[in-house]
């Protein structure tokens, strides 16, 4: 029986499961918007969202937790001067899952991981005028 025992494993050991963890909260705070599995995304979510909330308190102790989980100190430092600021009067929920289908190959439900402020960058428009 599996009675109180939180999280999904991956098909991953601990340390390759935290180092997919990492990566993939550093590229979502990168760049906003993040394609994964839906599982993934489920088990990052909740990850992302105590990112931002450190970034959010921005003091000397919130930065060292992040760059000790993110590994990257310019992730970090983009977190606290960019992402968190925006997220300054919203008291939590700042990411979303979208899901998109089906993975052509092997079926595995896809989604979006992104922050709520997304936007994407427009397409040029393949027709001209």
């Amino acid at each position: 029986m599996r009675h109180q025992r939180a999280g999904k494993k991956l098909g991953r050991d601990a340390a390759h499961r935290k180092a997919l963890y990492a990566n993939l909260a550093s590229a979502l705070i990168e760049h906003g918007r993040i394609r994964t599995t839906e599982a993934k995304a489920k088990e990052v979510r909740p990850i992302v969202e105590e990112m931002i909330t450190l970034g959010k308190r921005g003091d000397v102790a919130a930065r060292r937790q992040a760059v000790a989980f993110l590994r990257s100190k310019g992730t970090a430092h983009l977190l606290f001067t960019d992402v968190a600021p925006r997220f300054a009067d919203r008291p939590g929920g700042y990411t979303r899952i979208v899901k998109i289908g089906p993975r052509q190959g092997d079926a595995a439900p896809m989604a979006y991981l992104e922050l709520v402020d997304y936007v994407p960058a427009r397409e040029p428009s393949a027709a001209p005028a």
